[in-house]
């Protein structure tokens, strides 16, 4: 059965985490939670003065130091940039982590979202999700199948709009306000990207979009100065009944759209 009160998020990027989830994974932290830090690809292409195979340990350093600021344990990376797939290679070996950690919540990006390492990630943790319980679905490396809920939650996507740029609005908010400053500082430990970010992106600074985000979703939530937002994936396949496991442990940080 399930070990009790794991959560892992499943990101595609290093940072990505820090951006959408952290403030969630510190609280669930705080309540007792054992977290666990994913990011499917080692970002071998966020540099632009750096080759693929430098960038990966830089980023995979600034990833272990940020899953130690966040208190959570760091799952390797088994993919590149812009080669995340839904294919056979990658499901197989999430499934595996996903066998290895048995959480009861899975947070992932949104299913629409601007990127397809974004989208692909999240395809990947539902059905890695799904498949847990199936014998007859081998990992790599094997891991045993186990009996056990779990619930997918989504992120809201990069710049709240979807890839056609239609706006996306959680069902759920939960107030991270009292932990944006940690979750900064584990921005910050992904140095590497404030020049990479700068001039790809134009942002000024990725500390400060990074409130910035919190600061917006914080707005949707109608209550919160600093959010992040999740929606929560059917519960056919992954658990017996609708439960909302989120919600659940953090009663006085989450608020339901509509109420």
């Amino acid at each position: 059965m399930n070990a009790p009160n794991r959560v892992l998020a499943v990101f595609a990027h290093p940072d990505d985490i820090e951006f959408m989830a952290a403030g969630t994974l510190l609280l669930l932290a705080q309540a007792g939670w054992e977290t666990h830090y994913l990011n499917v690809s080692g970002g071998d292409c966020g540099s632009m003065t750096t080759g693929p195979e430098e960038t990966r340990g830089v980023r995979a350093a600034e990833g272990r130091a940020a899953a130690a600021i966040l208190g959570a344990t760091f799952h390797e990376s088994f993919a590149n940039d812009l080669l995340i797939f839904y294919d056979e290679f990658h499901l197989r070996r999430l499934a595996a982590i996903i066998r290895q950690v048995r959480p009861r919540i899975v947070l992932t990006h949104a299913p629409a979202d601007y990127m397809e390492d974004h989208m692909n990630t999240a395809r990947l943790a539902v059905t890695a999700a799904f498949a847990r319980g199936m014998p007859n679905f081998g990992t790599e490396p094997s891991v045993p199948p186990y009996e056990g809920d779990t619930t997918v939650y989504h992120a809201l996507p990069h710049g709240l709009c979807d890839g056609l740029r239609q706006p996306v609005a959680a069902d759920l908010y939960v107030d991270v306000t009292d932990v944006q400053p940690i979750k900064r500082k584990a921005l910050a430990a992904h140095a590497s990207q404030k020049s990479w970010l700068d001039a790809t992106q134009g942002m000024d600074s990725y500390l400060d979009a990074g409130d910035a985000m919190a600061r917006d979703v914080g707005r949707l939530s109608g209550r919160f100065e600093y959010a992040e937002g999740w929606r929560r994936h059917s519960h056919l396949g992954f658990s017996a009944q609708d439960h909302d496991p989120l919600a659940e442990a953090l009663p006085p940080a989450a608020r339901h759209l509509p109420d």
